[in-house]
């Protein structure tokens, strides 16, 4: 936000918040920078406010507005020396869709079926995301002759990238609607939770909100946290993970300079199922299922 942009937040946020007649009881604030303007004003008009951090390390914004916030709920675990001292925080967990859940050995194995993957061989889905990300689709390029020795792949190109990886489909093979290849690539899948649920590596980026999607699901994930962010924001949510054995990490410069990284790191998965169990057990432990019911009984019981 530039210094003009910040300006007229606060000038928004003064015109909105000074009717008392539509002044609202308390304020919830998912963080970002346009929360800040609003949150100071709510200061300015004693209107209580209520943050949700998600990732591990809070932003610029939300370190701003904390210290006067009724709560201040987190995504993931709080330390118990933080929450010694701070006993206005409370980790709520992240709200996911509530299709996002752990499935059954059979179910996962009919979900492949349902993809047309070999429900026999193992499965790598590989995402960026809805748009997609470039550097992700750009080493799968590289490494899928290897992947597909060992395992199925499904790649999530993202609608930003999908035409340029286009090329990608001559390893798409099909014969009489059945899938012979083990590779299949979407732009997007409007069913990314089946599509993950099928998995049994789960190969992202490092966002909180995907690592909650992973730890509902309970799967063996590794993170490429792309450095670059504002606050290297993923790059601490994946750190934490890997130093709790929730995940595998292969950072973004990593990747794009050695792609054989990321392919160890799958092999490695892969053909170790007793790993895969015990990371995504590990990972599972972040999950809270009740994350939105208790974020909404939070700013509930301050109205």
């Amino acid at each position: 936000m530039g210094f003009l942009g910040f300006i007229g937040g606060i000038v928004t946020a003064f015109c909105r918040l000074a009717r008392k007649s539509s002044r609202p009881n308390v304020i919830f604030l998912k963080g970002g920078y346009v929360c800040l303007p609003v949150g100071l004003i709510a200061r300015l008009f004693r209107i209580p406010y209520i943050i949700h951090e998600s990732d591990v390390v809070a932003g610029l914004a939300n370190r701003a507005l904390m210290r006067r916030a009724k709560k201040v709920a987190f995504g993931m675990p709080i330390p118990e020396e933080m929450q010694e001292k701070h006993p206005n925080y409370v980790w709520t967990g992240i709200p996911v869709g509530p299709e996002f859940k752990a499935v059954s050995p059979a179910k996962q194995l009919s979900l492949k079926k349902a993809f047309s993957f070999n429900p026999e061989k193992p499965l790598v889905v590989i995402t960026g995301g809805s748009q997609g990300s470039e550097n992700l689709n750009e080493t799968t390029r590289q490494i899928l002759p290897e992947l597909l020795k060992f395992t199925s792949v499904g790649l999530v190109a993202g609608r930003k990238h999908y035409e340029d990886m286009i090329d990608l489909k001559k390893y798409e093979n099909w014969e009489k609607a059945n899938l012979e290849s083990n590779f299949r690539m979407w732009e997007f899948n409007t069913t990314m939770n089946e599509l993950m649920g099928a998995a049994d590596v789960v190969v992202s980026r490092a966002g909180a909100t995907t690592i909650a999607e992973m730890a509902a699901l309970k799967k063996a994930t590794i993170l490429v946290p792309f450095e670059r962010l504002p606050g290297g924001h993923q790059v601490k949510n994946a750190e934490r993970l890997k130093a709790t054995n929730a995940a595998a990490v292969v950072n973004d410069s990593v990747m794009m300079e050695h792609p054989d990284k990321l392919l160890e790191e799958i092999r490695h998965l892969v053909k170790s199922p007793r790993l895969r169990a015990d990371m995504a057990d590990s990972l599972a432990k972040e999950a809270r299922s009740d994350a939105a019911k208790r974020l909404a009984e939070i700013i509930l019981e301050e109205a």
